[in-house]
């Protein structure tokens, strides 16, 4: 468990805590196994585990656990500008909601847009939800990633901002409760993933950019 990432829960663990006590002092069992329950729950959804990241600057990592929902070529309107791949992938409640830098780089655009709270699931979430769009630009492609809140997501939380430099798989934030994170990658990009995969966060390669050619002296 990290401190950061469990202090985004503090005030929910505040209430659980209180719903411990109150069940105890009223002698309400069912109360006290209810905040034991949440409590439980709680840590899962907030746990951060380690994870060991693949070498290699061509390598992209997904920037978060989860099924991949969709890979589709789409226009990128905010940062590139340019027709893009799009990776989404959908997190449950069960799933581990930090998100990760799918390159090393400098985080050159961070922008939260207001919105919708539908489900995560729904194709119309990724234009219509509140999201914070990030770019990290590295060596040899800019890549742009979106988190989108969901249904029962209300909470997006930077971590980083304009200007930091990041290795791959740092943790750059996180959503609470269900959500939708989506990487826009080049079009010369290899997906190396497929919808209905399951992924990790910093760990799963996602695609693989074109190596760079060989100097030829």
């Amino acid at each position: 468990m990290r401190f950061q990432t469990l202090f985004e829960g503090r005030y929910i663990f505040a209430v659980i805590a209180a719903l411990g006590v109150v069940g105890w002092l009223a002698d309400w069992t069912w109360l006290m196994w209810l905040a034991t329950g949440l409590l439980i729950f709680c840590l899962n959804f907030f746990r951060d585990p380690e994870r060991q990241m693949p070498e290699g600057e061509e390598l992209i990592v997904s920037a978060a656990d989860g099924v991949v929902a969709d890979i589709v070529e789409i226009e990128e309107h905010e940062v590139l500008k340019t027709k893009c791949l799009r990776v989404g992938v959908f997190l449950s409640v069960f799933d581990v909601h930090v998100n990760r830098a799918p390159i090393a780089g400098k985080i050159t655009y961070v922008q939260h847009h207001p919105g919708l709270f539908l489900d995560a699931r729904h194709l119309e979430c990724s234009e219509k939800n509140e999201a914070l769009t990030w770019a990290f630009e590295g060596k040899s492609a800019t890549l742009v990633v979106r988190q989108l809140t969901g249904a029962i997501a209300r909470r997006i939380v930077p971590w980083s901002k304009v200007g930091d430099e990041v290795p791959k798989g740092h943790r750059f934030g996180m959503i609470r409760f269900g959500s939708r994170t989506e990487v826009y990658l080049p079009l010369s990009a290899k997906v190396a993933v497929a919808v209905g995969d399951r992924v990790s966060g910093a760990e799963t390669i996602i695609a693989r950019l074109p190596k760079p050619p060989a100097p030829l002296f």
